[in-house]
């Protein structure tokens, strides 16, 4: 049987465009693809060849609903992101205006968290 893979996970965010442009400057992404989508909304696919995050906009903007994805039924709690350079990643974090948190080492890695400007939270590790 084969092993089945993550290909995408779908946010909502404020402006997809201003969020796919730091996700390729932090992560080194591409956009796969952009246009409209559900609802009528706006939807850009950015990522690497294999998987991607869909960062999507309703035509009439978003809810300020900010509880706690971690005590939410279906809530987004993070958004993992392995790198090979952990500190070049994070100088690249700080250049686009996010402020690094919960830094800790571990096995078998280390690992830093941000938020964006919509408030997801990611988590950025690299092992070895």
């Amino acid at each position: 049987m084969k092993v089945g893979a993550i290909e995408h996970i779908n946010v909502t965010v404020t402006s997809p465009e201003a969020t796919a442009k730091w996700l390729c400057d932090v992560f080194g992404w591409h956009i796969r693809w952009f246009g409209a989508s559900i609802h009528g909304g706006t939807t850009y696919h950015v990522g690497n060849d294999t998987s991607y995050l869909a960062v999507y906009a309703p035509p009439t903007g978003i809810k300020e609903d900010r509880t706690d994805s971690y005590t939410r039924k279906g809530g987004l709690n993070h958004v993992g992101v392995v790198v090979e350079n952990i500190a070049e990643t994070e100088q690249k974090v700080i250049a686009a205006g996010f402020t690094p948190h919960s830094h800790a080492n571990y096995e078998p890695g280390r690992r830093f968290y941000f938020n964006d400007r919509d408030g997801i939270e990611f988590e950025v590790v690299a092992y070895g």
